[in-house]
């Protein structure tokens, strides 16, 4: 019975150490847990804020865009009034408009203009000169040369004094300063909607870092987790033994000195083993209560 005893008492000693171990090392496990529980969630917050913020800069490139598709509408219509505007100042001033290849093969006759018709009557006065019109012909020469004189000076007086003239250059200004304006805002527009863009896949780049760290402590707070479920389980195990062992000392303590156990303190013992065993969490106290088995 002695050599029984003893042999029990150092196999209780024995369990008693593991169990604390075991308590020991899962609550720094619960702790790690919590610790990698409160890292994943405030990563996971950040993610969500940070695809907030690419969401907003996608949003504000997508409405740069809209926006810069408007003005190079807006721009093409400025360049039409431009072109127009061109047009009519030219028709007023007697200034030729652009021909093809074709018209120049067909060698089509070129508006008359003042620059044109200068040169006209330098061909003509120099040929009076070179003694080309003499006799009657030299009436012709100062007709012909009175009727381009004549042309020039109303060609330059229209241009000079044509109201009409005046106001095509303005429109012409003006659709100008409109076509620069609108080109303006075109290239503010683009840059715009480029920053945003940029903005986006940086903003997306950071979500895949911070995601990826989320992920890291999730796998951390499912590995602890499961060690400390392991531990908890070792410790439930190693209590079970160590009060079959504490009760067949008692029992056998009992049978020698004639005294009946008392069964208070072991029906207080059997009711945190079950709170313990269905979950409910214990103070230190009523754990080491609960290993000591009073």
């Amino acid at each position: 019975m002695v050599e029984l005893m003893s042999l029990l008492e150092e196999k209780r000693k024995l369990v008693d150490e593991k169990a604390t171990n075991y308590r020991v090392n899962r609550d720094n496990l619960n702790v790690k847990t919590k610790e990698f529980t409160g890292a994943r969630n405030e990563l996971n917050s950040e993610v969500r804020e940070l695809i907030q913020h690419v969401r907003e800069q996608r949003e504000i490139r997508e409405q740069m865009n809209e926006i810069v598709r408007e003005k190079k509408q807006a721009r093409a219509t400025a360049s039409d009034a431009v072109r127009s505007a061109k047009e009519k100042l030219q028709a007023l001033k007697g200034e030729p408009e652009a021909r093809d290849s074709n018209d120049r093969r067909r060698g089509r006759d070129r508006p008359e203009t003042v620059s044109s018709l200068k040169k006209k009557l330098a061909r003509l006065e120099n040929d009076f000169e070179m003694g080309k019109f003499t006799g009657k012909n030299e009436k012709k020469f100062f007709d012909q040369a009175r009727i381009i004189s004549r042309k020039i000076k109303d060609m330059q007086s229209t241009d000079s004094d044509s109201e009409e003239a005046k106001v095509a250059s303005e429109e012409l200004r003006a659709a100008m300063e409109e076509q620069e304006r609108t080109h303006q805002e075109v290239t503010e527009a683009a840059d715009a909607a480029q920053k945003a863009h940029e903005l986006m896949l940086e903003w997306n780049q950071e979500v895949d870092r911070q995601r990826e760290k989320a992920e890291r402590a999730h796998r951390e707070l499912r590995k602890s987790k499961k060690e400390a479920d392991k531990a908890h389980h070792f410790y439930i195990v190693s209590l079970r033994c160590l009060h079959s062992i504490q009760d067949m000392l008692r029992a056998m303590k009992g049978a020698q000195s004639g005294e009946t156990q008392s069964t208070s303190s072991r029906v207080e013992v059997q009711d945190l083993m079950s709170k313990l065993l269905s979950g409910e969490t214990l103070s230190t106290e009523e754990l080491m209560q609960l290993q000591r088995g009073d």
